[in-house]
Order: C-alpha cells, then sequence, then structure tokens
C-alpha cells in the first residue's frame, strides 16, 4: 500500500510526520500522523503507542496540543494518530452538519446501518489495517498501547476491550464511559448500529468490561470542572463496573481540570510512562 508523505517536521531529535493512504477498509483516501522518536534512526523496532481523539479532531489536535512529543522521544515510543473518522467527498455526514456526529465522530465502531456501513468501520481500521500500514512501513514494532480522549477514549477502552492480547495497555482521557447511556453514544449508536440496543453494549466499554477475558490495568484521567462530566462522560459508571468484574482501574479526578488539551498536556507525561513500562520502552 502506498503512502504519500505530505508535511514532515523535526522535533525533539525526532520526526513528526503526516501520511495520506487509501483505506480499503473505509474506502476512502486517509490522513494520519506519526511522531519517530531520534531512536527510529537507530536501527531496531521500537514499540507504539495509538492515539485515538475526540469529537471534531483530526489527526493534527494531539500532535499539536498535547506536548507529547518530548517525552515520547525519552521513551523511545512511537506515537500514530489516526483522524477520527471516515473522510471524503463520497462519505457520508450527518444531514444537519452537527459537531457529534458524522465526519469527525466516528466513535471506532464498525457502523452496521445505511449509509454508514460501506465507510464508518473505524473500529477495523484502528485495530488492524492502519497498525498492519504503520509496522509495514516504519521501524515499528508488533508491541502496541492504546490511548484517547473523550470519543477517542471510548474508542481506547473499546479497543482493547474487544481485542484481548493486542494491546500491552490501555489508558484514556475524559472517555465516555457508557455510551448506551448519554446522548452522544445514543446518537452515533442509533444511527451507525440501530434501534436495537443490545447490539449497543458490543461497543460500551461498562458493558464489556463485566465479561473481559483480559484484565489490562485500566488509567484513566478526569477533571472534575469538565462541562460534560455528568452528562456525557460518567466516570464513576466505568468505575462500578469496573469493581463488578474485579477489572483493576486507577481512575483520577483531577481538580480544576476541563475538558481541554490543557488537561491533556499537563498529565501525558504520566500516560506516557504508564505504557512505557508495560511496552517495556
Amino acid at each position: 500500500m502506498n503512502l504519500e508523505n505530505i508535511s514532515c517536521q523535526k522535533s525533539f531529535g525526532g520526526w513528526h510526520k503526516r501520511y495520506r493512504h487509501r483505506s480499503e477498509v473505509l474506502d476512502c483516501d486517509m490522513v494520519f500522523a506519526v511522531y519517530l522518536p531520534p531512536q527510529a534512526e537507530q536501527g531496531g523496532q521500537l514499540p507504539v503507542l495509538y492515539w485515538l481523539s475526540g469529537l471534531t479532531c483530526t489527526d493534527e489536535n494531539f500532535m499539536q496540543k498535547a506536548g507529547a512529543m518530548r517525552m515520547a522521544a525519552e521513551l523511545g515510543l512511537i506515537i500514530v494518530a489516526p483522524d477520527t473518522s471516515p473522510r471524503g467527498p463520497d462519505v457520508p455526514d450527518d444531514a444537519d452538519k452537527a459537531w457529534d456526529f458524522g465526519l469527525g465522530a466516528g466513535f471506532y465502531l464498525n457502523a452496521t446501518q445505511e449509509p454508514w456501513a460501506r465507510h464508518y468501520r473505524m473500529h477495523d481500521y484502528v485495530v488492524q489495517e492502519l497498525p498492519s500500514l504503520v509496522e509495514a512501513h516504519f521501524p515499528a514494532s508488533d508491541k502496541r498501547s492504546i490511548s484517547g480522549h473523550s470519543m477517542g477514549g471510548h474508542g481506547a477502552l473499546v479497543c482493547a476491550l474487544r481485542n484481548p492480547g493486542r494491546y500491552l495497555s490501555v489508558s484514556a482521557f475524559s472517555p465516555i464511559t457508557h455510551p448506551i447511556d448519554c446522548p452522544w453514544g445514543q446518537k452515533a449508536f442509533s444511527h451507525y448500529l440501530g434501534e436495537d440496543r443490545s447490539k449497543w453494549k458490543e461497543w460500551d466499554a461498562c458493558a464489556l468490561i463485566a465479561e473481559a477475558s483480559e484484565k489490562l490495568p485500566l488509567l484513566v484521567d478526569q477533571g472534575d470542572r469538565d462541562d460534560f462530566l455528568a452528562s456525557q462522560l460518567k466516570p464513576e459508571a466505568l468505575q462500578q463496573a469496573a469493581k463488578q468484574a474485579g477489572h483493576p482501574l486507577t481512575l483520577r479526578l483531577q481538580p480544576g481540570y476541563d475538558h481541554s488539551y490543557f488537561f491533556i498536556s499537563s498529565f501525558i507525561d504520566d500516560h506516557l510512562q504508564h505504557h512505557a513500562r508495560a511496552l517495556g520502552a
């Protein structure tokens, strides 16, 4: 599969690069970003952290705002940031151009309903197609971790819980923990998956954790001044589900922090170190 390099910037001795490629899974052209730390030029293969961003974001938000590259360079950790949905003139969008559904809001699931099913298969893209591409074209090993923010935090938890053995660690910032019980999730799931709510549980971290065969420790940071805390994110639901399942969860409610990248950049080093320990970086 061909990769088109569309930008390249040096950062902390390594390189931030953006690539365009044709996705067979999503049936459209996609862009992703990769940070290659300086160790990537020294031979050998490096572990990879996959970062999933939230609603309205692209691959650029995390790379430009999170301040992750300094620590990634120290740890010898590759970071890969995909887009948040399929893109292109043939990809359907919300009729009302709402920011919480359609383009920029793929929810990291595999849609089953028309007209979404042809393109909106972000789960398979993130879990299978993108890692295969990264491991074929970069000095990337098959040691993988996953993290994300908000909708992407939901995606990170679900990808790890649905695919035991695929990732060595998982973490999240302000994740949508229980999408079947919040407006963002209900809107997306009803369109992408249909009205049969029993199917929604396959994409809900609180439902998946009860039957998880692998108990990777979960690290979750949540700001207590997040405007979406009570209505959309509901970390207490994840806490209760993890407790009932005996699943290790570290939930840190951070006083004074909101939903923004100011919050993410304040604690991103903790998350990178969490993943590096599991990856042997």
